[in-house]
Parts: C-alpha cells; structure tokens; sequence
C-alpha cells in the first residue's frame, strides 16, 4: 500500500513539472553574423540578445555566432530557408532582386535620422523578402563607413588603371569598372591574406569589418568617399517568427529597432577611433575627397543603376526607394 500511495506521489510531482515546462519553454535563435568578437558591433548583437530575453520575460534566447563560423559571406538566404540559422546578414541575392540592388545605392545622405531611414527602407522592402520567407529585422550601418582602401597612394578614385578592387556586390562592381578597374569577391574573413598576397591592388569595405581583421597593416591608405547609401539587413525565418507568440514578435522587433539607436552612436565613434588610431600610429593615412568629387563619382554610375534598379524593383518601388531617399540628402 506504501508503495502504491509512493508511486502515485511521484506520478502527480511528475505531471505538476510537465505542466510547468509547458507553460515556460525558452525558444533559441541563432543569429549568425560576419562580424568577429572585437568588433562593436558585436556588443550590439549582445545587447540585442539582452533585450529580446528581458523583454520576452526570459523566453527568448539569441545565441550569436561571429566570424561567418555558420555560413559564407553569400549564404545568408540558404542558411535561413535551410535551418541552419535564424537570424543572418543578407547580402545581394538573385532571389530578392530589388534589395540586391538598392542595399546599396550611389547617393549621399544625411545620417542624422539614418534609424528612421533604414527603417521606412526596410518596410519598402519587406514584401519581397516575405516571398521568400523571410523578415528584415534590423540593419548592418553600412552607410556611415563602406570606404575604399590601397596599398599605395591614390591621386583619384575614378582612375583605377586596371587595379584588381575588392567587390562586396553588383553596384560596387559597376562602381569598379566605370573608373576602370577590376572587380574581384573577397569574403570578409579571406581579405586579409588576399591584400597580404596581391591578389587584389585595392579595398571596398567596411571601416569597423576592416578594422577588426586588422587590414590596416595591409592597406593603409584610405579614400574617405561617402558615395553610398547601404542598408544590408539582418532578417529571419519568417516561419520561425510566426510561430512565437505575439508577445515575443513584439518583444524581438523592439530590441532590434532600440539596439538600432544604442549602437549608432557607439557604431560611428568607434568607427572614428580606428581611423584615428591609424592615422596617428603613423599605420595608416586618409584622405576625404571634395563635395565636387563626390558628385561626379556618384553621376558617373547613378544614371545606369537607376536603370537597374527599374528592372529590378518595378518604376513604382524604385521611385519610392529614390523618394526616400532624397528626403535625407544633405
């Protein structure tokens, strides 16, 4: 009889503890990045991973991987659709044609309101990353620092005379061989040894990327150009952000647009502090180029992305993406 009342005891704490798990279970998401752990933008991925669980009440779990360790750099799309991750950058990918070719445009901008830019860009886009199941979450600060570098001194960028530059996607490639030189790929975490080895003669990228894989030791001299607008974003499974509550959506969405403004400021003062550090090391030099210059580099290309972009977009969704972003031109 002891027995019986024991093993009924256990029986009902058993019951009483799968009820419990059932009412609280913790979902993970894999957030996958290019990015290394001394970048600063790591610090906005965590900070990120912080909100999300304190605003879901513990029940959201962002785990981070840097450094690509996922995916390559052209993957993002593939790895979300195949499960691999649930959160990745996506870079210009033929299945999402319009932002493959608007993530970066050749147009100046006022990055005073840049959260609110990037959000109204991420809403333009939305339908088509839908598609193909996917939902932009938040953006990657391409804007205030895709810049060119060399191993040499260079008197004008329009003049590339068959240098071999570092590509990261369609318009920069047009960028490239408008001004006469040759595009080449160069995954983030591979440019290091490609600059070491001459494989390539220059450099289009991100001040904070190369500053963390220590490409200054490479390639220290910069163009400081500000042609682009770029917004390439971090988006995710959208099967796996429709299966969390309502309350979780809402939780992961407000730490992404409040990480947005954290970062910004962090972002563009760290950014500063590693060219400035270059500088004064005597490691590297940088050199901005005039409000005439930038001009002309960027009517040398816009008039035929424009084209591209109609073909990609539609006229109607190319217009707005061009509306918006006249509203920010300085």
């Amino acid at each position: 009889m002891k027995f019986k009342q024991k093993l009924t005891t256990t029986l009902a704490a058993l019951a009483l503890t799968t009820v419990a798990a059932s009412a609280f279970s913790e979902t993970t998401i894999r957030l996958s990045t290019y990015v290394n752990e001394v970048d600063i933008r790591y610090e906005g991925f965590q900070h990120f991973a912080e909100l999300a669980a304190e605003k879901s009440g513990g029940s959201l779990n962002v785990e981070i991987f840097p450094s690509g360790t996922l995916h390559g750099w052209s993957e993002g799309v593939d790895s979300i659709q195949g499960g691999v991750s649930d959160i990745s950058w996506i870079n210009a990918d033929s299945r999402l044609p319009c932002y493959a070719n608007t993530s970066l445009y050749p147009a100046e901008v006022n990055l005073e309101k840049q959260t609110e830019l990037d959000a109204a860009y991420a809403e333009l886009i939305r339908a088509e990353a839908e598609k193909v199941g996917l939902v932009p979450l938040f953006n990657s600060n391409y804007s205030y620092d895709q810049e060119w570098w060399f191993e040499e001194p260079i008197s004008d960028l329009s003049k590339l005379d068959g240098k071999l530059v570092r590509s990261i996607g369609p318009l920069v490639s047009l960028m490239i061989e408008t001004w006469g030189g040759e595009p080449v790929f160069v995954s983030p975490k591979e440019v290091f040894q490609s600059a070491e080895r001459g494989v390539v003669d220059g450099i289009n990228m991100g001040v904070a990327t190369y500053s963390s894989w220590k490409l200054w030791t490479v390639m220290p001299y910069m163009v400081n150009a500000n042609l682009f607008y770029g917004n390439v974003q971090y988006m995710m499974n959208k099967s796996k952000f429709d299966s969390l509550t309502a309350d979780e959506q809402k939780a992961l969405s407000e730490a992404a647009a409040e990480t947005e403004v954290w970062l910004k400021p962090r972002y563009e003062a760290w950014v500063d502090q590693q060219v400035g550090n270059a500088v004064m090391q005597g490691g590297g030099s940088a050199v901005s180029i005039t409000d005439e210059q930038r001009a002309t580099l960027i009517s040398s290309v816009s008039g035929k992305w424009d084209e591209t972009v109609n073909k990609a977009c539609g006229p109607e969704l190319a217009d707005q993406i061009r509306a918006l972003l006249a509203q920010h031109k300085p």
